[in-house]
């Protein structure tokens, strides 16, 4: 006599799973959360896997567990507004005349100059060697011929305070937040 076959249950999680589970072999990724573009609900969110191997601010916050304000004051965007260009110019060699600034890309020039004023120069050098020039903690280092771990964790304190400098210029902290994250 045959056996009956059993139905097999089939979980829809198995049917839908986007996951891909190769990586290559020098990755250096992070799990991030990002909107659900297949969602059927809006607002659904996915773990997805961000590259960082060429952008040294999320390796940075991945290390050292900085905060989320820190984060959003290292985003070169907001640094420099929408990527204002205030020299005004193109590179373009069809057109050679310049455009005028716009009150945009003034106003853009003032808050980096007021950024770098309370920065200080060895900030603002710090701040734009890794947000601007995407060198790491250890490249920095090696800049300035102080190559050891020492120097490299000094180098981190001081970008964390820089960024936290930002988040107060920007409006991202208030002034209590930036004391206790100071006195940590």
């Amino acid at each position: 006599m045959a056996r009956a076959k059993r139905n097999k249950s089939y979980r829809l999680a198995k049917l839908h799973d986007r996951r891909s589970r190769d990586l290559p072999l020098n990755a250096e990724v992070a799990a991030v959360e990002v909107d659900d573009p297949l969602a059927l609900e809006p607002g659904e969110k996915i773990v997805a896997l961000r590259s960082i191997r060429n952008d040294p601010l999320a390796g940075f916050i991945r290390t050292a567990r900085s905060t989320r304000r820190n984060t959003r004051a290292g985003v070169p965007e907001r640094l420099g507004e929408g990527r204002a260009w205030p020299a005004g110019g193109r590179s373009d060699a069809r057109i050679c005349r310049r455009r005028p600034i716009t009150e945009g890309q003034r106003k853009a020039v003032l808050r980096l100059s007021c950024a770098e004023r309370e920065l200080g120069a060895d900030g603002a050098a710090l701040v734009h060697e890794v947000l601007v020039m995407g060198l790491s903690m250890e490249q920095v280092g090696q800049r300035r011929n102080l190559q050891s771990q020492r120097w490299n964790d000094y180098f981190s304190r001081r970008f964390r305070e820089c960024l936290d400098r930002l988040a107060l210029i920007y409006g991202f902290a208030n002034v209590n937040s930036a004391e206790n994250a100071l006195r940590r």
